[in-house]
């Protein structure tokens, strides 16, 4: 024990006096004669002592002066502390790398109570930290420092971005030399390196470690995944649990807007989860930055670069409208929808825009000037794809471009010479047969596909044959004659297939080769980037160890374009952005990292809980001695009293009052006990009897069903602040087992699996007849929709079509038609014009106007803009879906048309007359 106060011991020294004062007995009384009473004479006088105090009682005072005392001493206890064990200098080793940011603050004050102690011990501190600096010196620091330097160089620590290198710190604990240590600590990111085998015995070698392991240690990194095509953007991986854990992924924008949070449920004993980002193409190329939440550092964050995104392509179109099945562009389209960004227009809309491919169809070149436009854009690092056709093939080819293949050919942006003509393989008037494609040579950009044996081609044109025809052919027939060619134009590149993009020439287009040919091609393009592989690419942006991004700091190094996929963060090479803003590469803190490991342990491992802190004694001193004095107060009242003589009254009154006391206080609290709830019976009101809710059907896939409920209470919050209609929260329904007749509309999200029973169809049925509105959502266009509009911008629902159907059958559905802006639900509050929802463009089915057996109310609305996922808004009060492709002027039309439907199914056809305005007018200027 030991006193920050120890000249309050003097007090002590009042002891004798107070022993002096406790047992003084006052003074014998004086004897006074009394005359008139003579009883008193006959009296036989008894020579009494004074009352003395009990010997219990004086030790009691004693003892309470002794703790008040102490108490004003402030006695204090040490904590047991390794810093305090021993003598010597104390070693503290800390980890700040990249997985010891999730609890650098906890680790911080750890080390902090660490320097407190050998503080108070007097003890020198040496300060050795794991992770890599930018200038390390084995040499430097290395001697045990007065404690309050080295806590300026503890407050000014940060964790690093890179992982720590125990191999490095194994040699600077080499060179201590014979340096005894009293106290070494060691706090550890628990995740296990290469290193570990030689860093283990050298910090074992200088005495007894002891291991701080934190409670909440839990390593997590975020491993970049881009795969063109594929919705798996990244890979989270963590050291393996025993229980099943959770985590939510957010994809931010470039200016820090959240485009989506994905959810990744990582199973129990399991290191690692794909994140699949399910976004169309246009909003994925949007993603900068993908982070863990509630876990900032740059092991969690991970940057995108170019490379990341789909390319951006053009399509060059021929003027006329795209016809579907025999358009030129129609095909294109489909093909790399899902692996580039797809942009259509003129040749001079296109070229102002950074584009990597160029695709041109045939006939949409037959412009001169337009031809020159296009080649200045591929001699500067560009890749033209053209298809042939019967305008190319019509056209007349100097036989002088023979020579050397390269000045008509270039002028005709064509990669080889081609004769006049086309050639027919197959048909009435010809003796061949469709030719079969070739396996594909090795240094081709299709190496590795293999041709199907139902792919043909009828008709093609023909290379005009020269010796270096070989070295220009990625694709051949097989015959022998070029499918698809290709030559070098300034820095960029020319590729003809041989064949048209439709299938009047070749069933290629209909075939998986032919997608996997146009993206291995986009893959093959550097229109972004002309950057050479040897090119060194200077850091633009890094991050720190909390994963903030800012600028460079002055020791990092620019990096060659083809050292990234090798290359390891470090000092001289931080995680960050690097190269200019046309072409970035993206060096991510997790770029390697493919499984997280527990470290073994170093020395005896134990948390920051068991260092225990300094006691304080002074306030239980003089907390007990204030108790004792009110005791001795209260004692001496009652002695005074003669309460604590032995008689039996006084024995009989404190047994019968514990008795009272002991009855009366379960009798109290039991009467006191606030009366329980009345259970809910089945026969108790439910909550849409009492106030207007809105419905949504309950599908079985928890995301979906969260998405409705978000949707309608956005939508009921939206309806709540602009109109006098109150809505409560939504409900969640199954139709064949709920009660409808409470709600005014009912919201049906389609998936693929939907089915409808018949007791959930009469249900349906019983509630539109009665009044109520079902709104139908596919939640998207089913892409085999041949009838949808190509221009239209909806999201991928595969298998909707059928379902819609399916769970369709046996509903009681009147005649339908598409809704246009004259119908009563664009005038039952706001004046639309569009009704979009995620997805803009999508047309929407109601009931035909004229049928009075509802009053003319449409009991059925049938679309496919996804308006839920545009109305949901989450707990923090955030719009968590991205709309497409308006942003937020289309989210505010999405929830204008959602309002016009609640006042459409809480008022019916009260606003029609609204709709005949004009012509009610007309009449009564038409009246004599």
């Amino acid at each position: 024990m030991i006193f920050l106060a120890p000249l309050a011991l003097l007090g002590l020294l009042t002891l004798p006096l107070v022993w002096w004062l406790v047992r003084a007995t006052p003074p014998h009384p004086r004897q006074q004669a009394f005359p008139p009473v003579k009883l008193l004479a006959n009296l036989k006088p008894r020579q009494t002592e004074a009352a003395r105090s009990p010997l219990w009682l004086l030790l009691l005072r004693l003892f309470a002066v002794t703790l008040l005392v102490l108490g004003l001493a402030r006695p204090v206890l040490p904590g047991h502390n390794a810093a305090q064990q021993g003598s010597g200098p104390v070693l503290l080793v800390i980890d700040n790398g990249i997985f010891s940011a999730a609890d650098w603050n906890e680790r911080l004050a750890a080390a902090q109570n660490f320097l407190a102690d050998a503080e108070r011990a007097k003890r020198p501190v040496l300060l050795l930290t794991t992770a890599p600096e930018a200038e390390t010196s084995i040499a430097e620091n290395l001697v045990p420092l007065p404690v309050a330097q080295v806590r300026q160089h503890l407050n000014a620590l940060r964790p690093e971005p890179w992982q720590v290198d125990r191999t490095f710190s194994a040699h600077t604990l080499e060179h201590l030399g014979t340096q005894t240590f009293g106290s070494i600590l060691y706090l550890a990111d628990g995740v296990a390196t290469s290193g570990d085998d030689t860093f283990r015995p050298a910090l074992q070698s200088l005495g007894q470690v002891r291991e701080v392991r934190f409670p909440h240690q839990n390593a997590v990194a975020l491993a970049p995944m881009a795969d063109k095509g594929s919705h798996v953007m990244a890979r989270l991986v963590a050291m393996p649990a025993a229980a099943p854990r959770a985590f939510n992924v957010i994809a931010h924008t470039q200016d820090g807007g959240t485009l989506a949070v994905v959810p990744v449920p990582l199973p129990a004993q399991s290191g690692h989860a794909d994140i699949a980002v399910n976004l169309p193409s246009a909003v994925r190329n949007r993603i900068d930055t993908l982070t863990l939440a509630g876990t900032a550092n740059a092991a969690t964050t991970v940057l995108m670069d170019e490379s990341s995104r789909l390319h951006p392509v053009g399509l060059l179109a021929s003027g006329g409208a795209d016809t579907p099945l025999v358009g030129s562009l129609f095909y294109l389209r489909r093909a790399l929808a899902p692996s580039a960004g797809l942009h259509e227009g003129t040749p001079t809309a296109l070229l102002s825009r950074p584009l990597s491919v160029l695709i041109a169809p045939d006939g949409t070149l037959a412009d001169p000037e337009t031809r020159e436009k296009v080649r200045e854009w591929v001699k500067n690092g560009g890749t033209l794809i053209r298809f042939a056709g019967p305008t190319l093939a019509g056209a007349q080819h100097d036989e002088a471009a023979e020579s050397e293949n390269t000045q008509q050919t270039t002028q005709d942006l064509l990669p080889v010479a081609l004769l006049d003509g086309a050639r027919q393989l197959g048909g009435s008037m010809t003796w061949g047969t469709p030719q079969k494609l070739a396996k594909f040579d090795a240094t081709s950009p299709f190496a590795g596909l293999v041709p199907p044996n139902d792919v043909t081609v009828s008709r093609q044109v023909l290379a005009r044959p020269a010796a270096t025809l070989t070295e220009h052919t990625w694709a051949r027939l097989a015959d022998g004659t070029p499918l698809v060619t290709h030559a070098a134009l300034g820095k960029g590149e020319l590729v003809l297939f041989h064949v048209s993009s439709t299938t009047d020439w070749s069933n290629l287009p209909l075939s998986g080769l032919f997608v996997s040919m146009l993206q291995r091609l986009t893959d093959h393009a550097n229109g972004v980037s002309v950057s050479a592989d040897d090119a060194i690419l200077q850091p633009a942006l890094t991050l720190d160890g909390a994963g903030v991004a800012g600028p460079p700091p002055p020791y990092a190094r620019g990096l060659k374009a083809s050292a990234f996929v090798t290359t390891d963060v470090s000092p001289a090479h931080p995680p960050g952005l690097y190269g200019p803003s046309s072409g970035r590469r993206a060096l991510n803190a997790a770029d390697h990292v493919t499984a997280l490991h527990p470290e073994s342990a170093v020395g005896v491992i134990t948390d920051p809980a068991g260092q225990q802190p300094d006691v304080p004694l002074g306030r239980f001193c003089l907390l007990v001695a204030i108790v004792l004095l009110l005791l001795d107060g209260a004692l001496a009242l009652l002695m005074r009293k003669g309460f604590l003589a032995p008689k039996p009254t006084n024995v009989a009154a404190l047994v019968m009052g514990g008795m009272l006391l002991g009855v009366a206080a379960p009798a109290y609290a039991a009467d006191t006990q606030l009366p329980a709830p009345a259970p809910r019976t089945a026969h108790s009101v439910p909550g849409a009897a009492l106030e207007t809710r809105l419905a949504y059907v309950l599908t079985g896939h928890e995301d979906v069903d969260e998405a409705s409920r978000q949707g309608l209470q956005g939508l009921a919050d939206f309806t709540n602040a602009r109109t006098s209609a109150v809505l409560g929260h939504p409900d969640g329904v199954h139709p064949e087992t709920d009660d409808l007749a409470y709600y005014p509309l009912l919201y049906w999200p389609i998936t693929p699996d939907a089915h409808a029973s018949p007791a959930m169809i009469a249900a349906l049925n019983r509630f539109m007849a009665h009044g109520g509105i079902l709104l139908i959502d596919t939640q998207g266009q089913d892409t085999p929709d041949a009838a949808a509009d190509d221009a239209s911008f909806a999201g991928d629902a595969p298998g909707t079509r059928a379902a819609l159907r399916r769970a369709t059958t046996g509903l009681t559905v009147p005649p339908l038609v598409t809704m246009n802006d004259h119908h009563l639900l664009a005038h039952t509050f706001y004046l639309l014009h569009d009704f979009p929802g995620r997805y803009a463009g999508q047309p929407i089915w109601v009931a035909r106007e004229g049928d009075a057996g509802n009053d003319e109310v449409s009991p059925i609305i049938i679309g496919s803009a996804d308006w839920a996922h545009a109305w949901a808004v989450d707990p923090s009060g955030n719009t968590p879906f991205a709309v497409i492709p308006g942003g937020a002027e289309q989210r505010l039309l999405a929830y204008r048309f959602g309002l016009n439907i609640v006042i459409y199914a809480l008022t019916g056809s009260y606003k029609a007359d609204q709709v005949h305005v004009p012509m009610l007018l007309k009449r009564l200027e038409d009246r004599p």
